[in-house]
């Protein structure tokens, strides 16, 4: 995610529930798990609501239908895993993912992290974004870093990876950051592809997944208007982005577990949880 003034980094997590955006999650009622693989929601998608009612707004994603949520913070279950864990419990919902800074995997901070996401049920450990990541002097013990945290957490069940933007997708002779941390990182650490920020970017989505099979776990679908394609809406399926091939590769080649829709913009003015609602809705009938 590009970095806004109301950034991923400093979202806090509770949120409120519209009637409006209640009417919208009961009009969808769409299966959040066509197939094998299920469907989260990334809770910056909905942030003003859930900053104002955690707990209804868990409530109004479940009823909409997904499966699990990937986190970005727990607002007031901050430090209160067991709560969280019966609230997701409560509503039928499975923690996908969560997005946390790389400080709390480093030194003893490690342990107290494992020990919140493994009361919660979460296994996956995402970082969404670093400077280290493009710095030129400490990419290279940043993906080393991710390589014993990953070596650490196997044998617990749980796995850390990193969140690309676009940025990481910059040059570095005929490579990028991208691939040069891919090809530094053993194939336990976790490249969660978002792709609507790498095909603007410019990549061939499916043909990431092919290069490093079995290392999209868990990805984001997140639906983006391409720089210049007027006429497109950041809805799925009305956007740019080609998803047949990356839906294909997410089955058959990613490894992947879950597909975590983040609905990052919001058009023709609508609420958060009703652009949501309309992303799953498409994401759904398309699997």
């Amino acid at each position: 995610m590009k970095q806004q003034p109301f950034s991923r980094r400093r979202f806090i997590a509770s949120s409120v529930l519209s009637a409006a955006a209640v009417a919208v999650g009961r009009g969808v009622a769409a299966p959040a798990a066509t197939g094998k693989i299920p469907i989260s929601v990334q809770l910056y998608s909905v942030r003003g609501d859930i900053g104002k009612d955690f707990n209804g707004t868990l409530a109004g994603l479940a009823k909409m239908g997904f499966a699990g949520v990937e986190f970005a913070g727990y607002g007031m279950y901050n430090g209160k895993p067991k709560e969280l864990r019966a609230k997701l419990d409560e509503l039928g919902l499975k923690a996908a993912a969560t997005h946390i800074g790389s400080n709390t995997m480093r030194g003893d901070a490690l342990q107290k992290t494992i020990e919140f996401h493994q009361e919660i049920g979460c296994k996956f450990l995402i970082v969404p974004g670093d400077g280290a990541f493009t710095h030129p002097e400490k990419s290279k013990e940043f993906a080393e870093f991710f390589n014993q945290t990953a070596e650490k957490l196997k044998p617990l069940g749980m796995a850390c990876g990193y969140h690309n933007h676009t940025n990481e997708f910059a040059k570095i002779g005929d490579s990028n950051h991208w691939e040069l941390f891919a090809t530094r990182t053993s194939k336990d650490v976790i490249l969660q592809v978002d792709f609507g920020w790498a095909a603007d970017a410019g990549q061939d989505c499916p043909d990431l997944m092919k290069r490093y099979p079995g290392r999209m776990r868990v990805v984001h679908i997140k639906p983006t208007v391409i720089k210049g394609e007027a006429g497109k809406k950041a809805i799925f399926g009305q956007d740019s982005v080609n998803w047949g091939p990356i839906l294909t590769a997410c089955r058959e080649v990613g490894g992947t577990e879950w597909l975590t829709l983040e609905q990052e913009a919001y058009p023709d003015g609508k609420s958060p949880m009703e652009c949501t609602a309309m992303s799953l809705e498409a994401l759904t009938k398309m699997l």
